[in-house]
């Protein structure tokens, strides 16, 4: 079984430029598959079930764009994941089962966190 602390090593190398996000997200999937636990497929209204969920945190003060983390909608827990790093307060389980369901498009949070400074998004498209 694959831990969240392998995942999340492969964001952070994400996070860091050490890989890019289009590795990462072969990384993860590959761990995906080998824990060979059966999960439902993400329900969508575009064609063939493709998009993306995209999570995007910047600095406030400097602009500068910390995280910013492409997936398939196919891994759209890991992007949750992803994101209550950033935003604990948010309830990503929910916001997860509608992204899964197929009812939320675009831009789905949008959260300025005034203590740590950062500007925390997430969208589907």
């Amino acid at each position: 079984m694959v831990s969240s602390d392998e995942r999340m090593r492969i964001l952070k190398m994400v996070e860091e430029g050490k890989l890019s996000a289009e590795e990462g997200v072969r990384l993860l999937a590959a761990l995906r598959e080998s824990r060979k636990e059966a999960r439902p497929a993400v329900a969508s209204s575009r064609s063939g079930g493709k998009g993306w969920l995209r999570v995007r945190v910047t600095d406030m003060s400097s602009g500068r764009v910390k995280v910013n983390v492409n997936l398939p909608l196919g891994l759209v827990d890991a992007g949750m994941n992803i994101a209550t790093q950033f935003a604990p307060d948010i309830n990503f389980s929910e916001i997860a089962d509608a992204v899964r369901s197929g009812t939320l498009e675009g831009k789905i949070v949008d959260v300025m966190d005034e203590e740590d400074g950062e500007h925390i998004e997430v969208f589907v498209d």
